[in-house]
């Protein structure tokens, strides 16, 4: 029987709302240097391995997350929760603890297919893909459901073990930027740095509305400006891992990775599911896809699922 994910809770939840509340404030320096140091927290214990995070003994059950955590991606900006996706998502919750891990799965991509989102909705399904032995479907979601909530515990360490189990040793650890990009959504570093680059240009304004205070005004110019290069960067950064290349995972138990785009071409490997590619080039079907062991190749497109944008 294959081990099960940790699971655990977030302690950064609220992180984001909490500095964007304070920034608006006439000491917005130090809720952007609380937030910065915040990120750079998260981000090194992003880079922990399995042995400092603690994970359960291998006998240990995994369990899914409860609770009404599913809502339509009609409203963003006002989250509604819609009753009968609730109760569709606690009798997948059901089935997946009675051990119907298929049915399960069915019922969390049902929700999917009618536009339900949550970080939650990915994270059970991953975890229904992995106990039914389906690692690039459970990787597939993980990453989905990292994207919602990039700060997660639990998320990270179900993503990396089962990469683990994938590839039969420990993923090799991201470098300290890519913690960093990694530890806001998108969404966030837009957000801190449009608000940054506001405040700096309100403070600027400002200034010449009340020459008499320009001296004042100055350092908070300063930190504003530098706030909004910072997460403009990080933000540049962001963007490109998502839409700076595609990214597919390997679905079948066995694909076959050949050096053209023909069933005659000659074989150049063969990959096991959940291995994670980068599609160069697209012809007839076929995916020419790099990040395997003998270098770039060609693999049909119906052995793999992109990973959505």
């Amino acid at each position: 029987m294959n081990p099960p994910c940790p699971v655990g809770r977030n302690p950064y939840r609220a992180l984001a709302q909490a500095a964007l509340c304070l920034a608006g404030f006439r000491r917005a320096w130090l809720a952007i240097l609380a937030l910065v140091l915040m990120v750079g927290r998260s981000a090194l214990m992003a880079g922990e391995s399995p042995a400092n995070a603690g994970p359960p003994p291998p006998t240990a059950a995994p369990t899914n997350r409860e609770g009404g955590s599913v809502a339509t991606s009609a409203a963003p900006a006002a989250i509604a929760i819609e009753p009968d996706a609730v109760m569709a998502f606690e009798q997948a919750n059901q089935r997946y603890e009675e051990g119907k891990y298929g049915e399960a799965a069915a019922a969390y991509e049902a929700l999917l297919a009618r536009g339900a989102v949550s970080a939650n909705l990915h994270f059970n399904l991953g975890n229904a893909r992995f106990k039914a032995g389906q690692f690039g479907q459970a990787i597939l979601h993980y990453r989905l459901a990292a994207r919602l909530a990039p700060r997660d515990p639990d998320i990270r360490a179900n993503l990396r073990l089962t990469r683990e189990m994938v590839t039969g040793q420990p993923p090799p650890a991201p470098g300290l930027g890519q913690r960093l990009i990694r530890a806001l959504t998108l969404n966030e570093w837009a957000c801190l740095a449009a608000l940054s680059f506001w405040v700096c240009l309100g403070l600027l304004t400002w200034r010449e509305w009340q020459p008499a205070r320009a001296i004042e005004l100055r350092r908070w110019i300063v930190v504003s400006g530098i706030g909004a290069v910072l997460f403009s960067v990080g933000l540049t950064g962001a963007w490109r891992e998502r839409w700076g290349r595609t990214e597919v995972v390997v679905t079948v138990p066995d694909a076959v990775v050949r050096y053209g785009p023909l069933d005659v071409s000659p074989e150049l490997q063969v990959v096991h599911d959940g291995l994670e590619l980068v599609m160069l080039d697209e012809k007839d079907g076929w995916l020419q896809v790099t990040g395997l062991k003998r270098g770039t190749g060609w693999i049909r497109g119906a052995d793999v699922t992109r990973l959505p944008r």
